[in-house]
């Protein structure tokens, strides 16, 4: 058991994380909480049920004497991918779930952080404390899914309304030039010591790294706009196969978000309508961008294991940053059963790692050793381009 301080320090973490994921919610409209219209962008009212769904099954129910479920339909309703846990409602469907109603939602989640401090007034079974704190990391991830969806959701609305209007947008430092060269040789990769860490980061082991160049600073608007000049998004020789097809079938000619307006460049953001400022890093670019621009550039992305060794030498956290490596699994990695061992390991196939951290990342919620995963095509996620050579 964990002592009493321990877990009012836990309910303490628990109470935030509720707190500012209904900050975040706050400044919507009720018809900004219903809104899907694509199969990757979740309501903000779905992400209010599944976090408190997720509480209320791992938890509660196990370890809670006497609790009663909320609404047996909820199982069905709020479960995201967990096979283990039963029957869901697909994906593309979120968007059509008027009932609950955003009231309800809420009420659910008061319901349930009610009985949440009555589980944490005594101190925890390790096994409920591992799980308490797997769920507060994981609604953190849902604010900064929540932070995306809205975008898309208000970026995608012909009148390009703001979240909010008061403008608490800041102009970024200017991105460092040149490069920092890093020694061939064995360097260790993995999470290690006290503290979270998701399963994908366990398994630290030692890669052999080639000597390599990783950049200081990253890619900026104004080196972006220069690739589109040059025509970029013309030229099939900087892409990918596949990268080529999705610009052609898309008909993609510059980052999610950025339109031309009277011959300038301007783009969405969450307080509307905004010129583009060139020395800010450019975000909302898919793997296949972030490859072309480099091989453009005569440079590559780095892998995930040359982010990591170089992490401590440059700045890092205002988007995430594409890596070159491939998101698998770490020697010696095993699913643990039951539906924690679905958060990450059913995910390791087609897709590729980004390093680092966001604007929209959580505070505490960011490490050197995070590894974040999309797929190729996908850009509604703060992501942008550090690019490194090999010497």
């Amino acid at each position: 058991m964990i002592t009493t301080a321990a877990a009012t320090s836990l309910l303490q973490q628990y109470r935030n994380v509720r707190k500012w994921t209904e900050d975040i919610c706050r400044p919507l409209q009720k018809e900004d909480y219903v809104v899907q219209p694509v199969e990757f962008v979740s309501p903000p009212k779905w992400h209010l049920g599944h976090t408190t769904w997720f509480f209320e099954t791992l938890l509660l129910k196990p370890f809670l004497p006497g609790y009663t479920e909320y609404d047996p339909n909820f199982n069905f309703v709020f479960n995201s991918y967990y096979e283990s846990l039963g029957a869901r409602v697909i994906r593309t469907q979120r968007g059509n779930l008027s009932r609950p109603t955003v009231e309800e939602i809420y009420r659910y989640r008061a319901y349930v952080d009610s009985a949440m401090e009555q589980l944490l007034e005594a101190p925890l079974a390790p096994e409920a404390e591992i799980i308490l704190v797997l769920g507060c990391n994981h609604e953190q991830q849902h604010q900064e899914l929540l932070w995306y969806d809205i975008k898309y959701i208000l970026g995608h609305n012909p009148l390009f309304p703001a979240y909010s209007e008061d403008d608490r947008s800041e102009h970024a430092a200017a991105q460092p030039k040149g490069f920092t060269e890093m020694p061939g040789g064995v360097y260790e990769a993995g999470f290690s010591g006290p503290g979270f860490c998701y399963d994908n980061e366990l398994g630290r082991h030692k890669v052999y790294l080639q000597p390599y160049a990783i950049a200081n600073g990253l890619v900026t608007n104004g080196e972006y706009i220069e690739f589109i000049r040059s025509g970029g998004y013309s030229e099939f020789s900087h892409w990918h196969a596949e990268g080529w097809d999705w610009v052609k079938n898309g008909n993609i000619q510059a980052p999610l978000y950025w339109h031309q307006v009277d011959g300038q460049w301007q783009h969405y953001t969450l307080y509307g309508l905004q010129t583009i400022r060139t020395g800010d890093p450019v975000h909302h670019i898919s793997f296949y961008e972030a490859a072309a621009f480099a091989a453009w550039k005569g440079l590559r992305l780095p892998t995930e294991f040359e982010w990591e060794a170089a992490a401590d030498r440059f700045s890092w956290g205002r988007c995430w940053e594409w890596t070159e490596s491939a998101y698998l699994p770490y020697p010696g990695f095993e699913r643990v059963a039951g539906p924690v061992g679905e958060y990450n390991g059913k995910f390791m196939v087609n897709q590729k790692v980004l390093r680092g951290a966001s604007d929209y990342t959580p505070k505490g919620h960011s490490r050197s050793t995070y590894r974040n995963f999309f797929h190729a095509p996908m850009r509604w996620q703060l992501s942008g381009i550090r690019l490194a050579k090999t010497l």
